[in-house]
């Protein structure tokens, strides 16, 4: 056993092994028959630790050295000498580091090996730092996709995981310039998505500084708006690709004003709006509402978002309580924002017009939520042409509700 992993029935197994046995079409435990609610694989990370210990007590030999056994290609440690030598073109050593990095039937022991003591991440890092070599984009891409496995390879430490992001910050400008590369020009959809990924991965293990200089990368940015669009002439919209762009998105525009107005006059506005209206997911809308809570602190922001206003503001009072607490204040500070200090017309209209949105801003001042968003609420609820008929009209609820005016 190389990789244990638990089903929901309890019972553990090789992940290659069991993999196999679901990919066949199989719905039931092998062990007890039992049929599966779910398939998801859950690593055993105690067996992992006692598999680690007898692994590293019994060879008799480096992991990276005998990786052969289970590989058939060129050795991983001579792949990764390849990539670092700044005379050849490193792209067919990437895209056979990637194979070996996919392939079920390598012991993620020898990978994790591969990815500490074999510096496979700072080296394939390195290639999208290089400057002084023009790196095409096949061979940007071939690196995304190795740093892209480590990241997602259950069996990789997260300490190695790290050396990704380590790796990548030592030039964060150059980094951020080849993941634009490869967001703009990659061979399809996947390959942006790593990147976008990688993109991810970076700034939730970046210090500050290194993420101000991810932000300020316009041509990522722009790149990272366009994946959250559509993907297809027919305007279709990519789950995977739309989340992780908004999570990237997301973290931008927390970081710096000037990382948020450029987003905004890159047009982070109408993608955001768009992906609003399209996603049900209660994360993805929780990101967007956190972006555009962020757009609207410039006048340039506010005016993109009400462009349109009766179709945004009730989309943005539709997903109030449907993104967790984050999302439901991240709308009531837009809402807010637009409605009570900016005082725009349209936005205020479109609130006051709402269908069910005096009974969302209600549902909310009894969530528990923080006490700077009760304060805007009761403010927002001002909004409102309340008399003895229409106050609590289609609010269907026994509790008394005292009104703040």
């Amino acid at each position: 056993m190389r990789s244990p992993v638990s089903l929901c029935t309890g019972v553990t197994y090789d992940r290659a092994s069991i993999q196999r046995w679901l990919d066949s079409g199989n719905t039931t435990c092998p062990a007890t028959m039992q049929p599966l609610p779910s398939t998801d694989l859950v690593p055993n990370l105690t067996l992992r630790s006692l598999i680690t210990h007898w692994s590293n007590s019994a060879a008799s030999c480096s992991p990276v050295a005998g990786s052969a056994t289970f590989f058939a290609g060129p050795s991983p440690a001579a792949l990764v000498r390849k990539v670092a030598s700044s005379g050849t073109n490193p792209s067919p050593a990437l895209r056979e580091l990637a194979a070996y990095l996919s392939d079920d039937d390598v012991d993620e022991f020898e990978k994790n090996a591969l990815v500490g003591a074999g510096s496979a991440a700072e080296t394939v890092a390195s290639v999208l730092r290089r400057k002084g070599e023009q790196i095409s984009v096949d061979g940007l891409e071939a690196a995304v996709r190795v740093l892209a496995a480590i990241v997602a390879l259950d069996g990789i430490e997260d300490a190695n995981k790290k050396r990704v992001a380590t790796g990548l910050a030592v030039d964060a400008p150059a980094s951020a310039a080849s993941l634009a590369r490869v967001l703009r020009g990659g061979s399809g959809l996947e390959a942006r998505i790593d990147a976008a990924r990688l993109v991810e991965f970076l700034l939730a293990n970046a210090v500050a500084e290194t993420k101000a200089a991810v932000a300020q990368s316009s041509d990522l940015v722009a790149e990272l708006i366009r994946l959250v669009g559509p993907v297809d002439e027919k305007g279709s919209l990519d789950r995977k690709a739309m989340d992780t762009g908004l999570s990237c998105l997301a973290t931008i525009a927390g970081s710096r004003r000037a990382a948020r107005d450029e987003m905004v006059r890159l047009g982070v506005v109408p993608a955001a709006v768009r992906a609003l209206h399209a996603t049900t997911e209660p994360s993805s809308s929780a990101k967007v509402l956190r972006i555009l809570e962020s757009a609207v602190g410039c006048a340039e922001g506010r005016a993109a978002l009400c462009k349109d206003a009766e179709a945004t503001v009730t989309a943005v009072l539709d997903r109030m309580m449907k993104s967790g607490r984050d999302g439901a204040e991240a709308a009531v500070a837009v809402l807010w924002a637009v409605c009570h200090k900016y005082k725009d017309r349209r936005a205020s209209d479109a609130a006051a017009a709402s269908e069910g949105g005096l009974t969302r801003l209600l549902l909310l001042l009894q969530s528990g939520c923080s006490p700077a968003a009760r304060q805007m609420a009761l403010e927002l609820l001002k909004i409102y042409r309340v008399n003895a008929k229409s106050c609590l009209a289609g609010y269907d609820s026994k509790t008394t509700h005292i009104m703040p005016f």
